[in-house]
């Protein structure tokens, strides 16, 4: 596959013909990076987003895994967030995003899902922390937010040095406006307030960061992590502190970048 070339403090990062070209390529580096994973050390341990911006991703990872099944079979997945308070059964809580994506048609060693529903949610979130914690986590499969989170770190909650590994956060406007322009909730007034989320020094300490934007909405938050300054005001400016992040760009995700950029970036 095409290996992107970073910049001296940017993540390695490629702007592919379309959106589709974006996922495919993001789909096959993780693919080579878990199978290398799992003939060196027996196993690897997955994170994955759910969000309708990664449906590119798991549309061509899902045939790549069915062809690799004794791979696949050492992965211990996770996921990065879901809502407080939705079951797996409710048709936008993340849980059911990655049954209903990838789950559904790939057998993994094991999936740890967060319990969104539990009675006691900080005492969830000290769970999946543990869980986390037991060992390295070798790639983290993620998007950007048009407010530049990761996971559900908004900029109002971002830290960079933050003492826990999950935590219950307060989703800002933006976030829960996002849901509804990807079409997940019909109006902002239904987009559950509170969600569990794995905190930024978990990115910070993967071993390799697979990050994919496209369309429009996501280019400020692209120019932001990927020219602004580092800090809260754009937690995915963490990719420029990571020393294997990778971000895979559609043309409209990379629209506000300046030319120099675009030319340095697109794919061949």
């Amino acid at each position: 596959m095409l290996t992107p070339s970073p910049l001296a403090g940017q993540p390695a990062t490629c702007i592919f013909p379309h959106r589709r070209a974006a996922g495919a390529a993001a789909a096959q580096l993780v693919q080579s990076e878990i199978a290398r994973k799992v003939a060196t050390n027996g196993r690897s341990r997955v994170i994955f987003a759910c969000a309708p911006s990664q449906d590119d991703f798991y549309a061509a990872l899902v045939p790549l895994a069915r062809a690799t099944p004794d791979i696949w079979r050492q992965v211990e997945a996770f996921h990065m967030d879901d809502y407080v308070g939705l079951t797996a059964a409710h048709p936008q809580s993340f849980r059911h995003y990655l049954q209903r994506h990838f789950l559904d048609h790939v057998t993994v060693g094991s999936f740890h899902p967060i319990q969104g529903e539990a009675a006691d949610s900080a005492a969830e979130a000290r769970r999946y922390g543990d869980l986390l914690r037991a060992a390295p986590i070798d790639v983290i499969a993620m998007g950007i937010g048009e407010n530049g989170h990761i996971a559900f770190n908004d900029p109002s909650v971002a830290d960079f040095a933050d003492p826990t590994t999950v935590k219950i956060v307060e989703l800002d406007t933006a976030c829960r406006q996002q849901q509804v322009n990807d079409g997940c909730f019909p109006t902002i007034d239904q987009v559950p307030r509170l969600a569990f989320s794995i905190t930024l020094p978990v990115f910070a300490h993967a071993d390799l960061l697979c990050c994919l934007a496209s369309t429009a909405r996501k280019a400020a938050a692209v120019r932001a992590a990927l020219t602004g300054p580092i800090g809260r005001a754009c937690p995915a400016t963490l990719l420029c502190t990571h020393p294997r992040a990778h971000l895979f760009l559609d043309p409209a995700a990379a629209s506000l970048l300046s030319a120099g950029l675009i030319a340095q970036y697109r794919a061949e």
